[in-house]
């Protein structure tokens, strides 16, 4: 057998090995599964369309059409991510919708005389030059580091959770019962629940902890009034979205222009979700898998306006239900994107859930989106601190990406274009991240050892008959060394000898072995 034929058979066999992302649960467990993952987004994939028709001054019945569009087509958006064809679709655990970092400026545009129609055609052009420049991005992957995928992923969870701040208060800023201890208790209520769930001993309980919890917190709310389906049954029960309901398309340089900087940022936060949903699921992420997702992205961007919908993206707080979960499989996210397609052609169901309290959404918003933020704490505990300057990497993205969730009228004095980039604490993070990281660690001119404060102390040294009494998997923890079986390893004292330390002499250890 040749070299060739044997390096060929190697490689369909690595082909055929399955992928964490690519488990199959059972019909019924998925779609269980996936109802949890439109439940969790659906506050925020309805948010645009409601902002973006009452900005436009539309009826309600033709912003109940326009959140439909957008339910539709982000179902769809979802199994092409998933699923994936040739070229499109991450086949990761993603699922896609209406893109917030879009909402200012299309509200700009719509109010700016262009209408709704100006709107849609900005985002079909900037799209489609999107869809041009992803494989720009897709070549970067060596610009992200555990040290800029960890800090942005901890950004994203940190940024996430005024939106749940916001949900917990109630979620309309004008209700006057907004903030009131009712909605804060009813959140924590069903905080309570979720965190119950988990500690129970059943598998199935606890990975479906979220939505059980949401449920019981929907029950809990509606002998308090605070539930209300009383107008299930008000509008049609099937509508399938009309292409190009609102009229067709208008194209206007400025509104184009200004989509285009929103489409560079979406482009960057997507990368910066699939990077997170790939560490989460331990999947390989390439160049080419992040090419095809973004591509993904742009191509349902492209087309959404055609059923009355806006610029596409991965959503985050999902990348948070993956961690809390567990449950990798895209197919679970799979089914999800089919329930927002029937949501978006059944109003009547799609109204079932929009009587969930947005105060129970807040309450196990709390755990989804600080669950984002563990896993990039848990990334960057992987980072190397010695000799680099990565903790100032870490320290500058996040600093700088926690000011406009902190402060977000930081940036309103600036230009529109700045504005839309910085706004978000996802994008100014990523944008820091990078290029620091390239500055410190890829442009080695100027660079030396202990060049600043932020260099992490080096290494201590052990001696070798120390490291000889330690077995692989003991540990050094509480000030107590810990054997790999779990019992307490009696440390004796030496009066002057200099202090073990068990945890970075296992290391060493396992790297002498690794050497001979």
């Amino acid at each position: 057998m040749t070299a060739a034929r044997k390096t060929a058979q190697k490689d369909a066999k690595a082909s055929k090995e399955i992928r964490p992302e690519d488990e199959k649960l059972p019909i019924g467990t998925s779609i269980a599964f996936g109802f949890q993952h439109v439940l969790t987004m659906y506050g925020g994939i309805i948010a645009p369309p409601l902002i973006i028709g009452a900005a436009a001054g539309m009826s309600s019945a033709d912003i109940g059409l326009l959140i439909a569009s957008c339910l539709f087509v982000g179902g769809l958006a979802t199994l092409l991510q998933t699923i994936g064809i040739p070229w499109f679709g991450a086949q990761l655990p993603l699922v896609q919708g209406v893109s917030f970092a879009s909402v200012a400026t299309m509200t700009a545009i719509v109010t700016g005389g262009g209408g709704i129609q100006a709107a849609f055609g900005a985002v079909m052009v900037s799209a489609a030059i999107g869809l041009l420049i992803t494989p720009v991005f897709s070549k970067i992957i060596r610009f992200f580091p555990p040290v800029v995928t960890g800090s942005v992923i901890t950004m994203i969870g940190l940024s996430l959770l005024p939106v749940a701040a916001n949900w917990i208060m109630g979620g309309n800023r004008t209700a006057p019962d907004y903030g009131s201890m009712a909605h804060i208790g009813l959140a924590f209520a069903t905080l309570l629940i979720v965190l119950i769930l988990s500690k129970v001993g059943n598998a199935a309980i606890s990975r479906l902890s979220i939505l059980l919890a949401i449920v019981i917190g929907t029950v809990v709310a509606i002998p308090f009034g605070m539930a209300d389906f009383s107008k299930v049954l008000d509008g049609p029960i099937f509508a399938f979205p009309t292409p190009f309901a609102f009229g067709m398309p208008t194209f206007d340089i400025a509104a184009i222009v200004s989509m285009m900087i929103v489409v560079l940022v979406i482009l960057t936060e997507t990368t910066a979700d699939i990077l997170a949903v790939g560490e989460i699921v331990g999947g390989k992420v390439d160049a080419k898998r992040i090419g095809n997702g973004l591509r993904a992205d742009m191509l349902s961007s492209l087309l959404s306006p055609v059923f009355n919908s806006f610029t596409q993206s991965a959503f985050a707080q999902n990348v948070g239900l993956v961690a809390i979960t567990k449950v990798k499989s895209r197919f679970v996210v799979t089914a999800g994107g089919g329930i927002l397609v029937v949501l978006g052609l059944l109003p009547i169901l799609g109204r079932v859930v929009a009587a969930v309290p947005m105060s129970v959404l807040g309450g196990a918003g709390i755990v989804l989106f600080g669950t984002v933020a563990a896993s990039g704490i848990r990334t960057l505990s992987k980072v190397e601190y010695r000799d680099n300057m990565n903790l100032i990497i870490v320290a500058a993205s996040i600093g700088v990406g926690m000011l406009p969730v902190v402060a977000p009228a930081i940036y309103d004095a600036f230009p529109t274009w700045f504005i839309t980039i910085f706004h978000s604490g996802i994008s100014s993070a990523a944008i820091v991240a990078i290029l620091l990281n390239i500055l410190f660690n890829h442009i080695t001119w100027g660079n030396s050892k202990g060049q600043s404060v932020f260099v992490a102390a080096p290494p201590r040294m052990v001696r070798e008959e120390e490291l000889a009494a330690l077995e692989d998997g003991d540990h050094y923890l509480g000030g107590k060394l810990i054997a790999a079986d779990g019992r307490e390893v009696q440390i004796i004292p030496t009066g002057s000898q200099p202090v073990i330390r068990p945890a970075r002499a296992a290391a060493h250890k396992q790297n002498a072995a690794g050497e001979h």
